[in-house]
């Protein structure tokens, strides 16, 4: 066993080797992501946002930022590096130069007859043989002294020396960091991970919102499908908030979907459920309604908590809606609108009743804006958000300081947030690659091109919500959708946040397409040309595919809805003609060999499956799909020709 003062002396670098190892490549990873990550948030700047407080630049703010928990531990490990790096350097001056002359007890420049001598003559001084010494095994490990191969363990020396134990020790050491250590380690991650999905929602959560989701889900009864997350039931109830939640139920009565004919039954009704569920919906009403500055401080934590979990459960909600869950692969239209609308009021703040009264609730997200402003707009004959939109900054002012009698300060403001409020259209094509027309059972190629616009010529910016606790970026939902059957056909999630990773998924996307094209590289680089352009000049690419249904033209719509602006949505038309897939194989070509008897089978078919799909949904949404025979293979949308099929065999049909 080698000495145990060079075992203690090589324990300081064993650390320091077990620090680097990690810390460094996480350290540039981490500084990487820091100088890559977008930090500039543009925001409408307006005085309501500026009093929230969530987008104050103080000293205070930029030290919470930095001082993390994690970000106090990276400092902490480079702290004990550096440390260990000194001292090891320190250390290394300590130990003594080998010098042979020193050894031998000559001057150095000796002639090689006195080398010869004085090392003949030490030699016989320390040979085992001549001179023994019983010491040798146990400072060496053997009884010639020390060999020119030694084994050690870079351990500090009072881990070693317990009454010789040192192997007791060792194992010790095995066992604790190499076994126990990573064991607790990954039992206490797969405990916490297990619980939860990517997007840190509890499994919990998506298994109530699975179940909960109903084709026939009105908007006004997705509230309560949302407050069943397994997040809120953590949330505490004490008792002190009795009182403070019995007055806020009276205040927000209004709201909550209870029936007035039989009041007293649907209250108590209402306080039977978990109290914590109670709580989450009279807390959430609370912030619609915006009577959260009347709420005691712990109720007030409790809020804002509430609404910190709300972007991560609507995303997973509206996920919930439009997971294929039809025999044919659709999602449900009707309840996806309905987590939308809901999103929306929550970062707005807006009731949910305001958006039953046609104009109300896009006019309630701009600052200074009443009940009473809006009553007395309408009577100048301004009853909708888009004619106050199209309406010249001097008309505007002119307006609002006859009616409302706004200064010009809170004028500004007004101006800053509808030049925020963003314009969006849509260009989709449907089409099966490689083919002139689509036919039923084909795998049907949907590429939509979103283009957004902002009157002050952003393109990504943080939308107006100075009564939402935290910063909430703007998504967009395009879903391509039969609102007479409500389903959902196609959805994909838009940002307009990130203009590199757009550009990145747009080249791939465009890239595969040409590539199952069978496009040259001179074109298929080109058409990554020009969607590179595309996205840098404000659009976002949404491709997919859907498998096509039964021969028929098919009116379908495009929605894109945005989760934080309220008025902004669009709805727009598209007309798809599925062909009729022969027998034979054939793409349109005439199917004479196919006898009429057969042809009768196919329709009795087809109608069955027709009955069956509109048996899956409530006695409220009764309309069958405008399917027919016979059309135009065109599609349109926004009043704009969009090719969604080619018709080839027309003339054979």
């Amino acid at each position: 066993m080698a000495d145990s003062e060079e075992n203690n002396a090589l324990f300081p670098i064993f650390i320091l080797s077990m620090i680097a190892l990690p810390l460094v490549p996480y350290t540039i990873l981490k500084l990487f992501r820091a100088a890559s990550k977008k930090t500039k948030r543009i925001h409408c700047g307006c005085s309501d946002c500026t009093r929230s407080g969530k987008y104050r630049k103080s000293v205070f703010n930029r030290i919470a930022n930095v001082t993390t928990c994690g970000n106090f531990t990276l400092v902490l490990l480079w702290v004990i590096m550096g440390f260990l790096v000194y001292y090891i350097k320190n250390m290394s001056r300590e130990i003594q130069v080998f010098e042979p002359f020193s050894i031998l007890g000559l001057e150095p420049g000796a002639s090689d007859s006195a080398i010869k001598k004085a090392y003949r003559r030490l030699s016989i001084q320390y040979h085992p043989d001549k001179n023994p010494d019983p010491g040798n095994f146990e400072k060496y490990g053997h009884p010639d002294g020390r060999q020119g191969f030694q084994m050690g363990i870079a351990l500090p020396q009072f881990l070693l020396n317990i009454d010789g134990a040192s192997s007791g020790i060792l194992l010790m050491w095995i066992v604790g960091v190499c076994i126990l250590l990573p064991l607790v380690v990954a039992v206490v991650y797969l405990s916490r991970s297990s619980k939860y999905t990517g997007n840190y929602v509890k499994n919990d959560t998506l298994a109530a919102y699975f179940h909960l989701m109903k084709p026939s889900l009105a908007p006004s009864k997705v509230m309560e499908v949302f407050i069943r997350a397994a997040e809120f039931l953590e949330i505490p109830v004490r008792r002190s908030d009795d009182e403070p939640l019995h007055k806020l139920f009276m205040t927000v009565r209004s709201e909550l979907n209870l029936d007035l004919k039989n009041i007293r039954k649907e209250q108590a009704k209402f306080w039977k459920q978990h109290p914590a569920l109670v709580k989450t919906e009279l807390l959430i009403q609370a912030h619609l309604t915006r009577e959260t500055m009347d709420l005691p401080p712990d109720l007030g934590r409790d809020c804002k908590r509430v609404l910190e979990f709300a972007p991560r459960l609507l995303e997973e909600l509206i996920k919930m809606a439009i997971i294929p869950r039809t025999s044919k692969g659709h999602g449900w239209l009707r309840p996806a609108v309905g987590v939308v609308e809901l999103s929306q009021c929550i970062v707005q703040a807006v009731p949910l009743s305001a958006r039953k009264a046609e104009g109300i609730a896009p006019f309630l997200q701009l600052p200074h804006f009443s009940d009473d402003i809006i009553k007395k707009i309408s009577r100048k004959k301004v009853r909708t958000f888009q004619e106050f939109q199209v309406m010249s900054i001097q008309e505007r002012a002119e307006l609002l300081s006859q009616v409302a009698e706004l200064s010009p300060p809170e004028l500004q403001d007004i101006e800053k947030v509808m030049e925020l409020i963003p314009s969006l259209t849509v260009d989709v094509t449907c089409e099966t690659e490689g083919e002139e027309g689509i036919q039923e059972g084909d795998v049907v190629t949907v590429q939509a091109w979103v283009t957004l616009k902002r009157p002050n010529g952003l393109t990504g910016a943080l939308p107006h919500a100075p009564r939402y606790p935290s910063h909430k970026e703007e998504n967009f939902w395009f879903l391509l959708a039969d609102s007479n059957s409500n389903t959902v056909w196609f959805s994909h999630k838009i940002s307009f946040m990130d203009e590199v990773a757009a550009v990145s998924a747009a080249s791939t996307a465009i890239g595969d397409r040409m590539e199952v094209l069978g496009a040259s590289p001179q074109e298929t680089t080109a058409a990554i040309k020009e969607a590179v352009e595309k996205v840098k000049s404000g659009s976002r690419l949404a491709m997919g595919k859907f498998l096509a249904m039964a021969e028929g033209n098919y009116n379908l719509t495009c929605y894109l809805l945005c989760d934080s602006w309220i008025g902004c949505d669009q709805k727009s038309t598209l007309k798809l003609k599925v062909l009729k897939r022969t027998r034979a194989g054939t793409r349109g070509g005439q199917a004479n060999d196919v006898p009429d008897d057969g042809i009768e089978e196919e329709e009795e078919v087809e109608e069955e499956d027709e009955e069956d799909i509109e048996s899956e949904y409530s006695d409220d949404e009764d309309d069958k799909p405008n399917v027919k025979k016979k059309g135009v293979a065109n599609g349109k949308v926004g009043g704009k020709r969009r090719q969604a099929s080619s018709s080839s065999g027309s003339d054979e049909e």
